[in-house]
């Protein structure tokens, strides 16, 4: 810390307390949570085109999760044990200080730890109501399946909610990254509440995992982009621990580099929708010769009520038809 002297001149001084290290202020700590949730997303994005080539737009049905295809029954629910096991794992390495095994309670772990806690209990909710919620005659979506829907939803408005209002009030240029970083959970918060409403909006569900993906690529960039030295935007520098920038990774001495790293922080955002919208176009477009959907196809109808092939009685054929999945 900074000490004022009596001629007002500041010296440095080191505390010799021991600080905690928090992990999500690390290149690990953006990259490894970046890279589960942009592989949720494309799997959530994957298997909603799917789901809507399939069954189409009178039959689709949005889900907040997907059964893992596999012979054995007890990988059905492995999405939702995965994320479940790494909520935990993110809540002890958020709490517990390794290797001493301390206590951490510092706000920021705390409010790290709380969004993966929205995370599991959502996990956990889910499981519940696939096991204990048995299917509706009606077609309706189970309460159980209502109920994690709108935790979904709440996962999201959490998320934004601790990082709109965050004890660790990022300035400067890590600042700027994660206001954008908003910008993404306030899409996932806007589209999930809009499938727990409207269930069978293809667009909405669609946008729903691509805002997932978006969410995961770009904690993978801010890793990047302010924890590893070589990709410092120019004219800034990594901000020393300790030092007036201690709340942002990367200091920018100068106003024209602050300007021009916050430029190169909007554009890689651009970019990095755009490369989430190729995804999604390229999922969305592409062939699949492998499913096959048989259609009932008949003639129109005559004036009176059938049509007659080669004067013999109405005819109906079944015949496959390859759709695009």
């Amino acid at each position: 810390m900074h000490t004022n002297t009596s001629n007002g001149t500041k010296i440095s001084t080191s505390c010799p307390s021991h600080v905690p290290s928090q992990a999500m202020g690390t290149f690990l700590g953006h990259f490894l949570p970046g890279m589960a949730f942009a592989i949720l997303g494309m799997w959530h994005t994957l298997n909603t085109v799917k789901a809507y080539k399939l069954n189409g737009a009178a039959g689709f049905r949005s889900a907040t999760w997907f059964p893992f295809p596999s012979p054995l029954p007890g990988l059905k629910h492995l999405e939702l044990y995965l994320l479940l096991a790494f909520s935990v794992l993110a809540i002890v390495d958020q709490l517990v200080d390794f290797p001493i095994l301390a206590l951490t309670l510092q706000p920021d772990s705390l409010e790290h730890a709380t969004m993966y806690l929205h995370l599991a209990v959502y996990a956990s909710v889910a499981l519940a109501a696939d096991r204990l919620s048995p299917p509706r005659r009606d077609g309706a979506l189970p309460p159980g399946d209502v109920v994690a829907a709108l935790l979904a939803a709440s996962v999201f408005g959490q998320e934004l909610f601790l990082l709109r209002f965050h004890s660790a009030d990022h300035a400067g240029l890590e600042g700027h990254y994660h206001w954008l970083l908003q910008l993404a959970a306030a899409a996932s918060l806007a589209t999930a509440a809009a499938a727990a409403v409207m269930p069978r909006s293809f667009p909405v569900a669609v946008v729903r995992s691509a805002s997932v993906l978006l969410q995961g690529l770009w904690f993978v960039v801010m890793g990047f982009a302010l924890w590893v030295p070589a990709l410092v935007p120019r004219g800034c520098h990594g901000a020393a621990a300790g030092s007036d920038a201690m709340q942002s990774a990367v200091a920018c001495p100068t106003e024209e580099a602050a300007r021009r790293a916050t430029v190169m922080a909007n554009l890689q955002f651009s970019w990095a929708l755009a490369a989430v919208w190729v995804v999604t176009a390229y999922l969305c477009l592409r062939v699949d010769g492998r499913c096959m959907e048989y259609r009932q196809l008949q003639a129109p109808v005559a004036d009176g009520g059938v049509l007659a092939v080669d004067g013999h009685a109405p005819q109906k054929r079944v015949f496959p038809v390859g759709e695009q999945v």
